[in-house]
């Protein structure tokens, strides 16, 4: 078992939490003693299978429920789709846009006195995530700050390329610091060893968990995330349009993927700190979930059938990611990967 908490008690506890936060989005039914809603213990049960079948046909039935915004991506992208396809850009809600490609997301958030970037993607990527800031009509130099998810290459290497064009200040967790400043993964990273070293970029400054970053109304909270890699962050915003207001959730990976020669269960801190940075997230307020890689958040399925907003979304993430390590911690006390 995972840590100190079971996952039907990690379920209740997350779900429970997230309901309570976003009361006005969910059933009433749930009691004061921490029980769920029907429709909150559905979702917590049910699993996480069911996508876009990549050779549906894409006709009027199939865009149905799909919001016209969301439709360019929708048509030209797939589930776990190439990292260097180019997608059109499109607003999320309010101030937020997905600016990254069909297999690799980028966010920006936009304000009046500068914009903030999540992630720069691959090195290809780069000139991707320029090009679709400009065709929302905003200005790469208007970039302030550029955030991260983990310090992988997938959504790293191309940071360095996105600094130079906007002069964009990079702020860091104090491990991914090192990563980002050198282009190398670290050694103590399950991931050690599988990639080559990407360009590296400059860190203006680090920040801790729970602080955030803020640029005019934008307030981007940090929730520190280690597992998929050491210096992972999750990030928090609130995101408005006209009176509609939603906090929007930029979650890391949190796959638990790594080399052949790694075992999780080798190391019980890096897994108290994967499991210490589940339970933030799965406490976290969060309604519209966005996720470095769309698919892990299952995002054009969501477009397509209009249910991008998601009250419980985070702590149904967590839950998944929590079986995903106890399958993976199984699998190695069966002696294998």
């Amino acid at each position: 078992m995972f840590g100190r908490i079971s996952s039907v008690a990690f379920a209740a506890v997350l779900v429970s939490s997230c309901a309570a936060s976003s009361a006005e989005e969910i059933s009433e039914s749930a009691q004061d003693t921490g029980g769920l809603s029907s429709d909150l213990a559905a979702l917590v049960a049910q699993p996480q299978t069911g996508s876009i079948n990549p050779d549906a046909t894409k006709d009027a039935e199939f865009f149905r429920n799909t919001p016209e915004r969301f439709k360019p991506f929708v048509a030209v992208c797939n589930p776990w789709d190439e990292w260097d396809k180019p997608a059109p850009a499109f607003q999320i809600h309010g101030n937020t846009y997905h600016v990254g490609t069909c297999g690799i997301s980028a966010i920006l958030i936009t304000g009046e006195q500068g914009h903030i970037l999540i992630d720069g993607g691959t090195e290809a990527g780069a000139d991707i995530i320029a090009a679709n800031i400009a065709s929302l009509g905003f200005e790469i130099g208007d970039v302030e700050y550029i955030l991260h998810s983990h310090e992988h290459f997938d959504h790293a290497a191309g940071i360095a390329h996105l600094q130079r064009l906007s002069g964009a200040r990079l702020i860091a967790s104090p491990r991914a610091k090192l990563v980002l400043e050198s282009g190398v993964v670290a050694d103590d990273d399950p991931q050690a060893g599988m990639h080559d070293p990407f360009p590296a970029a400059t860190v203006f400054q680090t920040i801790e968990d729970g602080e955030a970053v803020e640029l005019s109304a934008i307030r981007a909270t940090a929730i520190f995330t280690p597992g998929h890699s050491p210096g992972a962050i999750s990030w928090q915003w609130r995101s408005c349009e006209g009176e509609s207001c939603y906090w929007m959730v930029y979650a890391d990976s949190l796959s638990p993927v790594s080399s052949d020669a790694y075992r999780f269960s080798d190391h019980p801190e890096y897994l108290a700190a994967y499991e210490a940075g589940l339970e933030r997230l799965g406490r976290t307020q969060c309604d519209i979930l966005l996720t470095p890689h769309p698919s892990h958040s299952r995002m054009i399925r969501r477009m397509r059938t209009d249910a991008m907003i998601q009250p419980a979304a985070c702590a149904y993430y967590a839950m998944d990611k929590v079986r995903d390590i106890e399958a993976r911690l199984e699998r190695e006390a069966g002696g294998d990967q």
